[in-house]
Order: C-alpha cells, then sequence, then structure tokens
C-alpha cells in the first residue's frame, strides 16, 4: 500500500510540474540603427556570424518593419506595444508617461508577473530623462554612451546633450550636437567602446540569474551601428572599402513630395561632413565601411552574450529576440540614416526563437510590425495582455513561429511627420502608400505609391498612374484611427 501510494503521488507530482511549467526566460537584444543587411538577410560580404547562427536556429522575418523611424518612438512602440499615431508620441525629447501616465511597459508587465527585469545600455532613449523609467526594471537601469570616442582628435570640444544627461547639467544651454567624427577606428580592445561594455554586463547578469534560479527578462540596448562610427580597428580590418556596394539609386522619387525625403540631417552634425552635399566617393565609402564595421563590432559582442547564454544552459529555457528599432540610409535616395517613410528607413531586422514553439531556420514573409513584440512576448510567456491605458496595437507572431499561420495581417503600418504634415503609409507585400495630410486636416492630402514587384527601388511615384491600386491601399489606411495629435 505504501509503495502504490509513493507511485501516485509521484505521478500527480509530475502532473503538477507539467502543469506548471517553470516560466521562460526573455533575452531581448535591441541594436540601434540596424537595417536587414548582414548574412541571414542575404547580404554574405557583411561580417556577421553571430547574427547569423541566431537567425538559423529561430524564425527571421524578412517583411518586418518599424512603426516609425527614429529612436526615441519606435523604442516606445515596442516597449508600451502602441504605434506612434496612438500615443501621439513623435519626437525624441517627450517621455512617454507624460503623455500615458500609467503606461504598462513590456519589462514592466514581466516584472508585476514574478519576473526580474533589468535593461542595459540604449533601451529607452538616451537622454531627455528617458534614460531609467523606474517602474519598468527591477534594478537600476545601467546605460552607458552611444557617443563613444577613445581619440582625442575625434571629440568635438564640448558637450553633447548626452553627455549633458549623464554629468547631470542642464540641456538647456546645448544647442546642438558638437562637430565630433562621423568614424573613428582605433587599435583597441573591445570593451573600450559601449558594446564590449553592454555585452560584458549582460554577461554578468546572465551568471547571477543561474545562480538565483528566478525567471528573467533582461533587455540589452547595443548602440552600434549608430552614429558615430566607432568600431576597434580589427572590425574595419573586415572589410576592403573599395569593395564595398553603394547606393544603386541616389536620387528623390520622381514625383514624390520634396519634403518627404531628406539629405544629411543628422549625418552633418560630424565631422568631417559638409553641412550640404554631394559626398565625395571616398567619404561615402568610408561612412559604408565605418557602418559595417560597426554592425561586425556588434555582431561579436552578441555573439559574447549568446555562448554565455548556452555555456550557463540557459539557451533552451530562454526566449531570445533580436530587433532593430529602424533601418538606415546609406546614400540611396541621396539620403543618410532614418527619418523617412521610405524601405530602406523602415524595413527593420526581427528574429525571434522560441524552445519549443519556433523551427530553426525558418522565414516568413509577411508583413510584420514592432508593436507585434508585446503581444507575442506575452502569449509565448503565458502572461495576459496588460490591462493598462496604453493600446496594444499588434498581433500575437506565435501563429507564424509554430507554423499554424502564414500571416497575421496583409500589412503593415507606419508613420512619420515632416513640414508640418503626418505621413501614415502602408506596406504590403506589394506596395507601399505613404498619405501625406495636415495634422487635424479634412482637406486633400498627397500620396504616394511605389510598387516593389517592378521598382524596388523606389525611382517613381505612381500614385497617379495606378488609381486602383491606390483606391485599395486608401482603403486599408481607412481601417486605422487618425493620427493622435502630437504631445508637446
Amino acid at each position: 500500500m505504501k509503495r502504490a501510494s509513493l507511485v501516485v503521488t509521484s505521478l500527480l507530482l509530475f502532473c503538477i510540474h507539467l502543469q506548471a511549467a517553470d516560466p521562460p526566460n526573455v533575452l531581448l537584444l535591441m541594436v540601434d540603427d540596424l537595417k536587414p543587411s548582414f548574412g541571414a538577410y542575404g547580404e554574405p560580404w557583411v561580417h556577421s556570424p553571430n547574427l547569423d547562427k541566431l537567425a538559423a536556429s529561430g524564425t527571421r522575418f524578412d517583411s518586418a518593419y518599424c512603426n516609425q523611424a527614429v529612436c526615441a518612438p519606435s523604442r516606445n512602440n515596442l516597449l508600451v506595444g502602441s504605434r506612434s499615431t496612438s500615443t501621439g508620441v513623435y519626437s525624441l525629447g517627450y517621455h512617454i508617461r507624460k503623455a500615458i501616465p500609467n503606461v504598462v511597459t513590456l519589462p514592466q508587465h514581466f516584472k508585476n508577473h514574478g519576473y526580474h527585469a533589468a535593461g542595459i545600455g540604449k533601451v529607452f532613449h538616451i537622454g531627455h530623462g528617458n534614460v531609467n523609467d523606474k517602474l519598468s526594471w527591477s534594478v537600476p537601469f545601467q546605460p552607458d554612451k552611444v557617443i563613444d570616442y577613445v581619440l582625442k582628435d575625434s571629440t568635438g570640444g564640448e558637450l553633447t546633450r548626452e553627455e549633458a544627461y549623464f554629468s547631470n547639467q542642464k540641456l538647456g544651454n546645448i544647442k546642438s550636437l558638437p562637430r565630433g567624427a562621423a568614424w573613428e577606428n582605433a587599435d583597441v580592445d573591445d570593451d573600450a567602446y559601449a558594446d564590449g561594455r553592454i555585452a560584458t554586463e549582460g554577461i554578468k547578469r546572465l551568471n547571477a540569474y543561474r545562480k538565483s534560479g528566478k525567471p528573467f527578462f533582461l533587455a540589452l540596448g547595443f548602440t552600434k551601428p549608430h552614429l558615430p562610427f566607432c568600431a576597434p580597428k580589427k572590425y574595419w580590418e573586415l572589410y576592403d572599402p573599395e569593395k564595398l556596394p553603394t547606393a544603386a539609386y541616389t536620387q528623390p522619387p520622381k514625383g514624390a513630395p520634396k519634403y518627404a525625403g531628406k539629405t544629411l540631417g543628422e549625418l552633418n552634425q560630424y565631422k568631417p561632413i559638409p553641412q550640404d552635399g554631394p559626398l565625395t566617393d571616398e567619404m561615402t565609402r568610408t561612412l559604408i565601411h565605418g557602418y559595417y564595421a560597426a554592425v561586425s563590432y556588434m555582431d561579436a559582442q552578441v555573439g559574447r552574450v549568446l555562448d554565455e547564454l548556452k555555456r550557463l544552459q540557459l539557451q533552451q529555457d530562454t526566449i531570445v529576440v533580436l530587433w532593430g528599432d529602424h533601418g538606415y540610409h546609406l546614400g540611396d535616395h541621396g539620403s543618410w540614416t532614418k527619418h523617412t517613410n521610405y524601405e530602406q528607413a523602415n524595413r527593420i531586422p526581427l528574429v525571434i526563437v522560441a524552445p519549443g514553439t519556433t523551427r530553426a531556420g525558418t522565414s516568413n514573409k509577411s508583413p510584420v510590425e514592432t508593436v507585434d513584440i508585446y503581444p507575442t512576448l506575452c502569449e509565448l510567456a503565458g502572461l495576459p495582455i496588460p490591462d493598462g491605458p496604453q493600446s496594444i496595437d499588434g498581433e500575437s507572431l506565435v501563429p507564424l513561429l509554430n507554423g499554424t499561420a502564414d500571416s497575421v495581417s496583409d500589412h503593415a503600418y507606419h508613420c512619420f511627420p515632416k513640414a508640418g504634415k503626418m505621413g501614415r503609409a502602408i506596406r504590403t507585400q506589394r506596395y507601399r502608400m505613404v498619405e501625406w495630410k495636415s495634422f487635424g486636416s479634412d482637406g486633400p492630402a498627397e500620396f504616394e505609391l511605389y510598387d516593389y514587384q517592378h521598382d524596388p527601388l523606389e525611382t517613381q511615384n505612381i500614385a497617379d498612374q495606378q488609381p486602383q491600386v491606390l483606391n485599395r491601399m486608401k482603403k486599408i489606411l481607412a481601417k486605422h484611427p487618425p493620427a493622435k495629435k502630437r504631445q508637446r
């Protein structure tokens, strides 16, 4: 009888264990200004072995889009699950809690459900009081620099806004960024720059979690390839600048509104970039060289973290998400950096590895958005969608991860305000339409329409030539609410 009772008890305990499995950990790898231009995304000349290995172990999304191509709003989109047009926050200097006081952020939601939530590097936008959202974290957030030089000749001789923040000086006296160097090639160790230090600290945290056994939500915000393109010399030496590809089309799209594009803004805040173009071929190649050297440097730091995750035997219990906050122009359309509604600024890398759900080496071509990550992580971790004041605008991607569906939507949605107008965009697998309209106006709108099947480089706005397609895209856009007034 005793033996029989022991067997029954053991079976009951086993069943209880199955019903109450340990919650999965979350490792969120956020990368600043990373476009989907590395090996896993069809660019074999880019030295990105660690990003490629990660993509091969899970699901790669080939048609992922940010919701606004600028750092702070895009990070808000991820961390609160709401599009910019739902929050009204379109700029760097407005804290999301000022717009939505009781918002429940993604790490905060996990913290509220028993996770230890920690952030290192650039998670929320650095500066303007956004670096450390105390309600989001179990321990104080640990920031690091985005603008980070090791050579004296590279500095601009005055504080940046970011440096003023770290030194507790007032931002109001700083009119603009200094003219520091746009790139730096120094013979230094990886920890000389921020991403090396971020990886080192991330490894320390993983070791602490391994000892504690507590489920964790760890966000690592890698800063490269954001300007300035600073990376140790060995990563520059991976590339021959003469063999690097340059933009195939360097003019604005024909028939597009002039305000829809950009040129050197942000880039020209660094030396020796001129205030106005054009750039020389040598400078163009150096900038592209610097961008990819920074990508390879960041890749190596991501690899260090992932190797440690595996060494600690946490890999099978941890959901890993790789996300770029937006794309990047490298001279296409004559544009540099981001801040447009065009493909190069809005298409992003997104890789999800969820043990027991994702299938290794899979990819998906259906349109998905940054805001889809919040509900996806909730479902993967078995958490409810938060009952908070924000609009959770995304859809869970779990059906795409486990292969039970091919798509969750037929389009992605993004926006960008320019010249007093709001540009709201719909991107299907074939087309992108942008509606340009003054905020709150019922007046006429201007439209852009591009056919990526026949014109992948966006050389021609065909809104006037394809009225039937334009009308179909307008109907999709009409399903979305108007853009919320800009929070000031």
